[in-house]
């Protein structure tokens, strides 16, 4: 065993550094090139969608896609048809009227051929509610229902705003579930969530739901990032680097942080890698990606960064009186730095996660990262060229289409779902327009007598 030095030991004490200590690689941003200039385009697969979010299927043979509704209710396409019966609705537990509350996603264990088990997430009180994630189990008598008695709580995480609630859920390669958990709102995380590691807000987080403990109905990761005051009680049995990572009050929940509201995330299916849509505050959108090999604990840099930029912009004024963001020289650079970014100026303000493309249709999109935005509309591809991202912007929805999330097809295709309904106030997303799910396909195999979503006109 390594021996502990006394610096070494005061130093851990003190708390390990967020700064980065070395230079790191600037993320892309729009106007790279992709290997062989892909063309796609949004084929229709469903609509008349009351504020759809979210899509996911299950790996049990059947070609079913769920749809996540706002509201409360996720809808069900067999064969490209929805169901008339719904497979959840919990409008009665939800509140979907008020910003970014309602259900978000949901995500199938990965046994759920044999298990049938389905986890939820989703807010239960109006403005400093709550995100519950709970799991059901399908009805004995109907494959296409899940059975509301058997709904069963996992996880309680207190808001104390309405917005940066996070959304996505997902089962990773290892079997875990990943949670992402927003800085708990308003602007600037008022209550520092991101750095603060006493908090799951603005982390992304890992549990094990086929176990539990008596105080958990699920139980920690044996190797997840933080060290618990259990796990203190072997100290001298631990490495120098280990001890370095110990924070005696660090939720052990936590796998990564520094993250302000990570609205939607995915896993490569082949590499095993996980991306990252973290929504900004003003002035940039950020994509991260951690490599399957990492061991966790990674600092996003929220709220000390945005992309990979200062926060609080600094502003420089101008002869004519207005003002330009800028860099200042040799600014510390906190944390991990995005793969990619894009500024509110010109290309949007809500990134939107859409996955990495592994189904077997359409080779030429083989390895791509897509990602949209909801507000504008754009969808960009992502891929590494000689060992530097790449950010090529591929498509240009019409205004009314607003990106609000994906999912992956049983058949590896990327599925990405829009919604009209407005997220700044009240609004009863019954009387608003009705959103879609589409399918990204190469621009040159689009199905006969498809319906392909609108483009901006340049």
């Amino acid at each position: 065993m390594k021996t502990l030095s006394s610096l070494s030991v005061l130093a851990a004490l003190l708390g390990a550094s967020s700064t980065a200590s070395a230079a790191q690689p600037k993320p892309a941003q729009p106007g790279g090139k992709l290997p062989g200039n892909p063309a796609i385009a949004l084929v229709k697969v469903a609509d008349d969608l009351v504020d759809p979010v979210s899509v996911a299927a299950p790996d049990d043979g059947t070609g079913r896609v769920f749809i996540i509704e706002r509201p409360g209710v996720i809808q069900v396409l067999k064969d490209g048809v929805k169901q008339r019966r719904p497979f959840l609705d919990i409008k009665d537990k939800t509140i979907s009227s008020f910003l970014e509350l309602g259900m978000y996603s949901m995500a199938f264990h990965p046994k759920f051929k044999d298990n049938g088990k389905v986890y939820v997430a989703y807010a239960d009180l109006w403005f400093n509610g709550a995100t519950l994630i709970t799991e059901y189990t399908v009805s004995k008598s109907n494959a296409d229902r899940l059975d509301p008695d058997s709904a069963r709580v996992i996880m309680h995480i207190d808001f104390p705003y309405c917005n940066h609630h996070g959304g996505q859920i997902a089962f990773g390669p290892d079997g875990y579930l990943y949670i992402g958990a927003g800085d708990g709102g308003w602007e600037g995380d008022v209550i520092n969530a991101g750095q603060d590691l006493h908090t799951w807000l603005g982390k992304m987080l890992r549990i094990d739901v086929d176990h539990s403990t008596p105080d958990r109905a699920y139980s920690i990761p044996k190797d997840n990032p933080f060290i618990t005051p259990l796990q203190q009680m072997t100290l001298f049995g631990v490495s120098e680097e280990a001890f370095s990572k110990i924070h005696p009050k660090a939720k052990p929940e936590i796998w990564s942080y520094g993250l302000r509201n990570p609205w939607t995330f995915s896993f490569d299916s082949k590499s095993g890698d996980l991306y990252i849509a973290d929504i900004g505050q003003n002035h940039w959108e950020e994509i991260n990606m951690q490599p399957a090999s990492s061991k966790g604990g990674e600092n996003y840099g929220w709220k000390f960064m945005c992309g990979s930029h200062p926060f609080p912009m600094i502003l420089k004024k101008n002869p004519d009186g207005s003002e330009t963001a800028v860099d200042p020289e040799n600014y510390p650079e906190v944390g991990v730095l995005p793969i990619g970014e894009y500024s509110h100026v010109d290309q949007g303000i809500c990134v939107i996660n859409l996955g990495v493309y592994r189904g077997k249709d359409y080779p030429e999109l083989d390895g791509i990262y897509f990602c949209a935005d909801w507000g504008s509309g754009k969808i960009w591809g992502m891929k590494q060229v000689d060992g530097a991202w790449q950010m090529q912007e591929l498509l240009d929805l019409a205004d009314g289409i607003r990106p609000t999330g994906s999912g992956t097809g049983p058949d590896g295709a990327i599925y990405m779902s829009h919604a009209t309904a407005n997220y700044g106030g009240p609004v009863d997303p019954y009387t608003s327009e009705r959103g879609a799910v589409w399918k990204i396909v190469p621009a040159g195999k689009v199905p006969a007598g498809a319906v392909t979503a609108p483009v901006s006109a340049k």
